[in-house]
């Protein structure tokens, strides 16, 4: 078959031939049937997705691969900083000293019972005090006396250095210069600053712990000296134990002398409080106590202030019901009074008189003797109803102003009896209180001289329940662990990355994948394009035909083969939302492989603001689409033929018009495309892009087809549903899209891992140069 732009016998000059096939000719500008149309949506249209919950761990997978320069830039950063941590750190030691700690009370006033304390709660409590002593001020400042602390210089060499002076001391800097001398500076603090410095630095530095299942307590001091260390802790276990045996010691030694003091006090006591009691029931006539039912004061305050209340409460509802009169009129103030009936009458009566003066105001005016008759008696009516609410308010307030008057009378006999009352009361009070302390007294004493008898009886002190089991030999370090500081900024270094990178991912609302295609715009992928090597052009993988790249393009024609129910659309329209997509590439691509199946196939270039096919295929750009939307020339002057592509034809667009969206909507756009489908077996259209211009719209509306070539990692989703609407909102017939320079490993995939990049395998049996070439893209 002759696919040459050849003038057949019979046709006219500059135009395109007569058609040569009916089949061709039946596809001229037919419109898409509706299964087309629904294949625009994809799953959409056809088989919509249900909405799902569960989470997509292989699509998480595939972001941390993606961003996993990003996620390895924050775990060296995290161990950097962890390692940087541990060198500027002070290093603390920490050494222990154990005590043994018996459950044992020391009870000078009741000698007979030295059993240990048992139950739950009293060993808790015990222990709890146990460790506060050790962790008390007092017993620190003990320590600090006995260890010399408050004198020399030993505190000013425990302080901590900075953390540029031990990543100095780390790599063998040396140590930065003293800030000042210390012996003068020693020398200046006073004495008692110097002892609360002490005690502090011994406070922050112990802990007291129970070891589990036994009576032992460790006793930890954490410095950052580690003689020190071991000093202070065999320090504080050494007064711990001291100062136990010193406290029982002392409560034996003046047990004895301090009762015979308390016994010879409270005997001075009790006689004192007996005859303060005798004296003071003698002079307020208190013989004994009062009866179960009061005394006669008291039973008449109780009936009073029942009385009272019951005024308050009866002056209460007047005084509510006084203050609904002042705010009511109407039926709410009749119901108030006993004269209602009265006021209810009045009230109708002018509502009578009203309804037929305004009955008779239609007929007669105003000053007609009728009608003044009427207003004079429905002033009448609504004078007396003003004296009717006047009286019912008078006789509210009377009732209110006689329950308040009542309430007051009350009150006041409330007041006088209550004085009465509270004064027997406080007589009968400081006799009781007298009373008591007679008989606290008396307890007091016999208690204190039975306690005196067993002192004198018991012989010795109890040994002491404290003895320390191990001392404090050696220091061991704590701080800084590098492992653990490792394993932590290691573990925030991941974590941080990886949150970094399904943020950077979530925010980026780019087209990254075949999933998005049709998941995010709902279309039908009709196929992936990958992204090519920067040493390498679209046009030099097109001539190899086993590569990825021309094999990408082959499974496009395959899936425009089943595109409609007619097969690869008559004319078929290429555009993108952007420029710079790949569609310019797609629409050559697509012609050299419409060819190689045989068809006659025409290629114009729609773009008339910035044509690129005549670049592409080394063509003359002098005359084209423009000079035939113009009516400068006829189609078949302008239509050109490649050397190396035997078959296809080209329009190029031609010189720039200064109004290409008019052009392109005249009637010679649509006879041009008549006489195209009538003469070629396809026909691709290269068309502007959709977002900003009104070109793409026309030229795919004016196509059987159209397919939308989106540029993975670039075009935005946002943008590419904007370009979708502009296209249905034209009734272009949307095909689906094709997403171009496509990296799988950058969108998180890997090579012969998912199937969209499996083109690779159909490099089999390459010449030699390919498979070298291919193997060393794959390298790079």
């Amino acid at each position: 078959m002759d696919n040459r732009n050849d003038n057949p016998a019979g046709e006219p000059e500059g135009r395109l031939p007569v058609p040569q096939s009916p089949a061709a000719a039946s596809q001229a500008l037919v419109p898409a049937p509706p299964g087309a149309q629904a294949l625009v949506l994809g799953r959409e249209a056809n088989t919509p997705e249900e909405a799902s919950d569960e989470i997509d761990l292989l699509a998480y997978w595939r972001i941390l691969v993606k961003r996993k320069w990003w996620i390895l830039s924050t775990t060296i950063a995290g161990l950097l900083l962890a390692v940087l941590m541990t060198l500027m750190a002070t290093p603390l030691y920490l050494a222990a000293a154990t005590v043994q700690v018996q459950e044992r009370t020391t009870q000078v006033v009741h000698v007979g019972d030295t059993s240990p304390m048992r139950g739950g709660w009293s060993q808790r409590d015990f222990f709890s005090t146990q460790l506060e002593l050790i962790r008390s001020r007092s017993l620190m400042q003990r320590v600090a006396a006995d260890m010399g602390l408050t004198e020399g210089r030993e505190l000013e060499s425990l302080q901590p250095k900075s953390g540029w002076q031990n990543l100095m001391s780390r790599f063998g800097g040396g140590q930065a210069p003293a800030e000042s001398d210390g012996g003068e500076e020693s020398e200046q603090i006073p004495p008692e600053v110097r002892e609360r410095w002490a005690i502090g630095q011994l406070l922050g530095g112990v802990s007291a712990a129970p070891v589990r299942e036994s009576e032992l307590v460790s006793i930890q001091f954490v410095s950052a000296s580690p003689g020190f260390a071991v000093r202070a802790a065999n320090a504080i276990a050494e007064g711990y134990v001291e100062s136990n045996l010193e406290r029982r010691f002392d409560s034996s030694s003046y047990a004895k002398t301090y009762l015979e003091e308390r016994l010879e006090e409270l005997k001075v006591k009790l006689q004192d409080s007996e005859r303060e009691l005798v004296e003071f029931g003698l002079k307020e006539q208190i013989v004994g106590t009062r009866g179960a039912e009061g005394t006669l004061a008291e039973q008449n305050l109780g009936s009073v202030n029942s009385a009272f209340a019951k005024a308050r409460a009866d002056r209460i509802g007047a005084e509510t019901r006084w203050r609904q009169a002042q705010a009511s009129t109407g039926a709410v103030l009749a119901g108030m009074s006993d004269a209602g009936e009265l006021f209810k009458t009045l009230q109708t009566r002018r509502a009578e008189l009203m309804a037929e003066y305004q009955t008779k105001l239609a007929v007669y005016k105003p000053d007609f003797p009728a009608m003044l008759e009427l207003k004079a008696q429905i002033d009448e009516v609504e004078r007396q109803i003003a004296l009717e609410t006047d009286a019912i308010k008078g006789a509210v307030k009377a009732e209110y102003d006689a329950a308040l008057a009542q309430e007051r009378t009350l009150a006041a006999m409330v007041e006088e009896i209550k004085a009465e009352v509270l004064d027997l009361q406080n007589r009968s009070i400081q006799y009781n209180i007298l009373k008591r302390e007679v008989d606290t007294n008396r307890e007091l004493y016999d208690g204190l001289l039975q306690r005196y008898k067993e002192i004198g009886v018991a012989a010795g002190v109890s040994a002491n329940n404290l003895s320390i089991v191990d001392r404090a030999e050696g220091a061991g370090r704590i701080k800084p662990n590098p492992s653990a500081n490792m394993s932590i900024g290691l573990f925030l270094g991941v974590m941080f990355g990886i949150a970094i990178a399904l943020l950077a991912e979530f925010l980026d609302d780019s087209v990254k994948s075949p999933e998005d295609v049709e998941g995010k715009l709902k279309l039908v992928n009709l196929g992936v394009v990958p992204r090519l090597p920067k040493q390498t052009t679209p046009q030099r993988e097109q001539e190899d035909q086993r590569s990825a790249f021309a094999e990408s393009y082959r499974s496009i024609r395959t899936a425009l083969q089943f595109s409609t129910e007619r097969g690869i659309p008559a004319v078929l329209a290429v555009t993108s939302t952007a420029p710079g997509e790949g569609k310019t590439t797609t629409s050559v691509a697509l012609a050299r492989n419409f060819v190689l199946l045989g068809k006659r196939v025409l290629l114009i270039d729609g773009d008339l603001r910035n044509p690129s096919i005549h670049r592409l295929l080394s063509l003359d750009n002098s005359k084209g689409l423009s000079n035939c939307l113009a009516g400068a020339a006829k189609p078949g002057e302008v239509i050109q033929v490649p050397d190396n592509l035997d078959g296809l034809s080209v329009m190029c667009s031609g010189p720039l018009p200064p109004n290409p969206a008019e052009l392109l909507a005249g009637a010679r756009m649509v006879s041009l495309l008549t006489q195209a489908v009538e003469r070629y077996d396809h026909v691709i259209i290269d068309s502007p892009p959709v977002v900003g211009l009104a070109d793409a719209p026309i030229i795919c509306n004016l196509a059987n087809g159209t397919l939308l070539v989106v540029e993975a990692g670039r075009a935005r989703v946002g943008a590419v549903r904007i370009s979708i609407k502009r296209l249905l909102a034209a009734r272009a017939r949307l095909l689906g899209a094709v997403l171009t320079k496509y990296n799988a490993k950058a969108a998180g995939f890997r090579y012969g891992s998912h199937h969209y990049m499996s083109y690779d395998y159909y490099a089999y049996g390459a010449p030699a140069a390919s498979a070298k070439r291919l193997l060393g893209r794959r390298s790079r």
